[in-house]
């Protein structure tokens, strides 16, 4: 999907309808919309000079007012400010609805942010989000919702050049929008923009979906999945502001690159408040752990099965013991005594309640000493509450329950699960085999928590295992991309970051390449434990053009045969051309420089073996490139950046192409992208993510034969 500002269009074919206006000297109508673009930047300066010179008066105020109460005024002023952040590259509005209802505004200019005029406090520019703003992306000639005319509008490097008018009541429709067009086609570098000027109608019912519901977007290359749920956050956070500033709104991407390529799109819907992470990441914060070990994809896939979660409930549990004796607690004169019998029935009470391991030991004190209580007053005492309390906290007290409700360590735990055989087998019984429970098994494990070098497989165990001790705290809406490479570990980390909230899940299962990647959406949204999440299919591509994405579609057959094929809305069918190379490094070369010849952005995606051998030939060529995830910095947010991403040539190692998307993309030897994978099907899927990175042009070079699920008759010698 495309980024913001669009550049200038051409006339549209004359049997098009609608009216379309590019000719900015001689449509004084366009000179109007100028001022009111001129008039709502200088609306929004001003509101942004106002709630600067608030957080001056909420940063005198540190002194005089209540510290917690100051730092939070202040965090809301600095936040409030950054939203109101303008580019002046980026158009406010990109389109204007013209109402016919009296009880409505006569016009209406859509955009990213809500802009009040001075005088009197009318909107100049109404947010995309706003529910009398849906027209814009939903009305049509059948249904035009009350809208007598919508106007789209082009733009070059910020300046406004052109429109095109829609009379919906009159239903006067363009059948091809040439600066929606040229806005989707548009070339670009850098990171990822927002989509916000060119919603389409089936992607807007998935971003305005309520926030209780949990939503499973399957979408193909290029049909925006990404960008929708970036957008859904958006629009959740301006919808739900409140609930959600306070539960929160979580991004968890495949990695860094991916995180960096996405960074600016929220902000740059004035949206500052989303957390963007990895599953590694994520589960290291929480945990304390850093991954230090790649781990073999076969043990891998054995920590990343749901079957874990059900050893490591049997190990934690297995840790409450039976009383051995009587507890006897003094208390001035008397002793108190508290029978082993009663002892194990509180503890099989508390476990029945379903709590969490750590809450129940909590407990447990508590019941003794109203025991213990129970005793005194039978006796003719009177104790209260606060008798209890120091009941409760009394040695003998604490020593009993710590017998019978050990305090534990998750990463302790996990530690022992995967260095001691025997402990394992006691709680596997039944759910993995002996060789499974062999290949977990480390041969050589840390001496301790520090020691050991933790594989991410194994901190998203601990990670499990820190939610059987404490509840893991819920946010009010979590999304996930690329999904489908997730183990179910994995996503039951990531769901219990949403167990009261809900989420949205992004993927596609034909780009299903990791080992643990899931084969079905019904079975990783029960793992996320959101089994109700309905689950839509994107099919429409807007970005991928048609010549590319038929011919990788031609191992859809082979990777994901049941799902249904994309296609193109996009009237360029774009370039696709095959080199079939004896001389690679001058090859490479060339397509580069031929890439280099057109605006936009240029991806050489490669085979990560063979990553030197590209870089090699790009250095003896003299061209200028970067390597993409090898630049990984962050701000001071901690937010990743990577710097490869502002370069012209990104050298793009095949294993992390995944959800990014070039102008024009050289991808070199398909057969060994392939063989790199540890199997064909899923080395067939890491391909059909590579082919389908290119926006206008893919240019392919190999020495080895293509794969045959792709026809070679296409071959074009260079």
């Amino acid at each position: 999907m495309p980024g913001t500002s669009q550049p200038d269009t051409t006339d549209s074919p004359a049997d098009s309808p609608g009216d379309r206006h590019p000719d900015a000297e001689l449509d004084p109508a366009l000179e109007a919309e100028r001022r009111h673009l001129a008039e709502s930047r200088a609306a929004l300066a001003l509101m942004r000079e106002r709630v600067g010179g608030l957080n001056a008066v909420g940063a005198a105020a540190v002194s005089e007012g209540p510290n917690v109460s100051t730092e939070h005024l202040k965090q809301a002023l600095y936040r409030r400010v950054q939203s109101l952040q303008d580019d002046p590259t980026v158009p406010l509005f990109f389109g204007r609805l013209d109402y016919q209802r009296s009880d409505l505004p006569a016009r209406l200019y859509i955009g990213r942010r809500h802009i009040t005029g001075e005088a009197g406090g009318e909107p100049m520019v109404i947010d995309w989000r706003a529910p009398i703003s849906l027209p814009f992306y939903q009305a049509t000639r059948d249904q035009p919702m009350d809208v007598a005319l919508r106007r789209r509008f082009g733009f070059s490097a910020g300046s406004l050049t052109a429109y095109e008018d829609e009379k919906l009541l009159a239903g006067d429709t363009l059948n091809n929008s040439d600066i929606l067009e040229s806005e989707i086609e548009r070339p670009r570098t850098g990171p990822m923009r927002d989509i916000v000027a060119t919603i389409q109608p089936e992607q807007d019912v998935i971003v305005r979906t309520e926030l209780s519901r949990s939503v499973c977007v399957q979408g193909a290359p290029g049909t925006g999945k990404t960008a929708v749920g970036l957008h859904r956050a958006a629009y959740l956070l301006y919808a739900f502001r409140d609930q959600l500033s306070r539960q929160g709104v979580l991004v968890v991407g495949p990695n860094d690159s991916f995180l960096s390529y996405i960074a600016d799109v929220l902000p740059a819907l004035g949206e500052i408040d989303a957390t963007q992470t990895t599953v590694e990441a994520l589960v290291s914060r929480a945990t304390g752990l850093k991954a230090g070990r790649l781990e073999d994809a076969a043990s891998a896939v054995i920590k990343g099965d749901a079957r874990m979660a059900e050893v490591i409930r049997r190990a934690v549990w297995s840790h409450l013991r039976p009383a051995t004796g009587t507890l006897v607690v003094p208390r001035g004169s008397h002793q108190w005594r508290v029978a082993a019998y009663l002892a194990d029935e509180m503890v099989a009470t508390i476990k029945a309640r379903g709590v969490r391991y750590a809450a129940g030991r909590d407990m447990l004190p508590q019941r003794l000493a109203h025991q213990v209580l129970l005793r005194m007053e039978a006796d003719g005492d009177s104790p209260d509450d606060r008798v209890q309390n120091a009941v409760a906290r009394s040695k003998p007290v604490k020593a009993y329950a710590e017998q019978l409700w050990p305090t534990l360590d998750a990463a302790k735990l996990v530690l022992r699960l995967l260095s001691e055989p025997e402990f394992l087998a006691a709680h596997a019984e039944g759910l993995l085999t002996e060789a499974e429970q062999q290949r977990v098994s480390l041969a050589k494990p840390g001496r301790s928590v520090k020691s050991h070098k933790w594989s991410v497989a194994e901190i998203v165990l601990v990670d499990e295992a820190a939610d059987q001790l404490n509840r893991t705290p819920s946010l009010g809406h979590v999304i996930i991309d690329e999904a489908q490479d997730l183990s179910a570990m994995q996503l039951r980390a990531v769901g219990r970051r949403a167990s009261t909230g809900s989420v949205t899940v992004l993927g596609d299962l034909a780009q299903a390449t990791t080992p643990w990647a899931t084969t079905s959406w019904s079975d990783s949204l029960g793992h996320l434990g959101k089994p109700e999440a309905v689950v839509e299919e994107l099919v429409a591509g807007f970005r991928v053009p048609a010549a590319v994405i038929e011919f990788a579609a031609r191992l859809l057959p082979d990777i994901a045969p049941e799902l249904t094929p994309p296609h193109s809305v996009r009237r360029t069918r774009g370039d696709l051309v095959m080199i079939t190379s004896a001389a690679p490094a001058d090859d490479l070369a060339r397509a580069v420089a031929v890439a280099l010849e057109s605006e936009g952005s240029i991806g050489l995606i490669t085979p990560d073996a063979r990553l030197a051998a590209v870089e090699t030939a790009l250095g003896d060529h003299r061209i200028s490139y970067a390597v993409l995830g090898r630049s990984i910095t962050e701000t001071e947010d901690g937010e990743p950046v990577d710097e490869a991403l502002t370069r012209r040539v990104d050298v793009v190692p095949a294993s992390i192409a995944k959800g990014l998307e070039f102008d024009h993309v050289v991808l070199f030897e398909p057969a060994a992208i392939v063989a790199g994978e540890p199997d064909r099907v899923t080395g067939l899927r890491r391909l059909y993510v590579c082919l389908t990175r290119a926006v206008t042009s893919l240019q392919i070079v190999h020495t080895e034969p293509l794969p045959s699920e792709l026809d070679p008759q296409d071959q074009v010698a260079a």
